[in-house]
C-alpha cells in the first residue's frame, strides 16, 4: 500500500507539471500514429514484394522477409525512442523554467537524433537476442530472459534522459544510466512497476464498462463497447506514459545534481528506488 501511495504522490506531481503542457500529450499520440503508419507500410511492402507469399518457400521467405522485418522493427523502435526523447526534452524544458511546445520538444530530440538512433539499435538488438534465446531454451530460457529483460530495463532506465539532457552518445548514455542506478540506489527500481499498476487500475473500469455495453446492448453495442474500450485504454496509456516520462526526467536530474526539480521532493526521489 505504501508503494502505491508513493506512486500516487509521484503521479500528482507529474500531473501538476504535465497539465501546464497538455499539448505535449500529442507526442505519444504522434508516436502511436507513426507506428500505425509503419505497420501499414510494412504490410504493403510485404505484399508487393511477395514476402508474405507462402508459396515462395522457406528460403525466399527467410531472406526477404527477414531483411524487411529488421528494417521495419528498427523504424518502429526508433519511432518510440524519438518521441520518448521529445517528451523528455519537453519535461526538462518545463523543469528548468521554460515553456515547451511540441515543436521545441521535437527540435531538441532531432538535435540528438544520431544518439537516439544508436540507442534504438542497441535496444532492438538486445530485444531480438533475448527473444531468440527465449524461443531456443524452452521454459528455463523464458525464466532467464524474463530476468534479463527486467535487469536491462532497470539498468537503462535513465538512458534517454542522459542522451537528451546531457548529450551523451548512445553507448555512453547506457553506461551513465547504469552508473547512476548502481551508485545511487542499487538495482531494485520500483517506479516502473508503480506507474504500470496505476495505468491498469485506471484502465480497468473503462474495460469493464466497455464489456458491459458490448454484452447488454444488442447489435451496435458490440461496436460501441469495442470503441470505448480501445479509445479509453489508448487515452490512459498516453497520459500514464507521459507522466512516467516526466518523473523519469526529474529522477535523472536528481541523480546527477542531487536537486529535486519540478515540485518533487527528496523523499519521493529516494523512495522511488529500494537499495540492496
Amino acid at each position: 500500500m505504501g508503494r502505491f501511495a508513493n506512486t500516487w504522490r509521484l503521479t500528482k506531481n507529474s500531473w501538476s507539471l504535465l497539465k501546464q503542457d497538455r499539448e505535449l500529450l500529442w507526442l505519444p499520440v504522434l508516436s502511436m500514429l507513426t507506428l500505425l503508419a509503419v505497420v501499414a507500410a510494412a504490410a504493403v511492402v510485404g505484399f508487393v514484394t511477395g514476402s508474405f507469399d507462402a508459396d515462395q518457400g522457406a528460403e525466399g521467405l527467410g531472406g526477404s522477409a527477414a531483411v524487411l522485418g529488421l528494417v521495419f522493427v528498427f523504424v518502429a523502435t526508433a519511432t518510440v525512442v524519438f518521441f520518448e526523447g521529445a517528451l523528455v526534452a519537453g519535461a526538462h524544458e518545463r523543469m528548468t523554467g521554460g515553456d515547451p511546445t511540441v515543436r521545441s520538444a521535437m527540435s531538441k530530440a532531432a538535435s540528438r537524433l544520431p544518439s537516439l538512433l544508436g540507442w534504438a539499435l542497441i535496444t532492438m538488438t538486445v530485444g531480438l537476442v533475448l527473444r531468440f534465446l527465449r524461443e531456443r531454451l524452452g521454459f528455463l530460457g523464458q525464466i532467464l530472459t524474463f530476468l534479463a529483460e527486467a535487469a536491462w530495463g532497470v539498468a537503462t532506465y535513465l538512458a534517454v534522459p542522459a542522451i537528451i539532457i546531457d548529450d551523451y552518445g548512445s553507448f555512453a548514455g547506457v553506461k551513465q544510466s547504469m552508473s547512476l542506478v548502481r551508485r545511487t540506489w542499487g538495482e531494485n527500481l520500483i517506479a516502473q512497476a508503480g506507474f504500470g499498476l496505476l495505468g491498469f487500475v485506471i484502465a480497468l473500469p473503462i474495460i469493464l464498462v466497455a464489456v458491459l455495453i458490448a454484452a447488454l446492448v444488442p447489435g451496435v453495442g458490440m461496436f460501441i463497447g469495442i470503441a470505448i474500450g480501445v479509445l479509453g485504454v489508448l487515452a490512459v496509456s498516453v497520459v500514464v506514459s507521459a507522466l512516467g516520462l516526466y518523473f523519469k526526467t526529474a529522477l535523472y536530474e536528481y541523480a546527477t545534481d542531487g536537486v529535486a526539480h519540478g515540485g518533487y521532493d527528496i523523499d519521493q526521489m529516494q523512495t522511488s528506488f529500494r537499495t540492496k
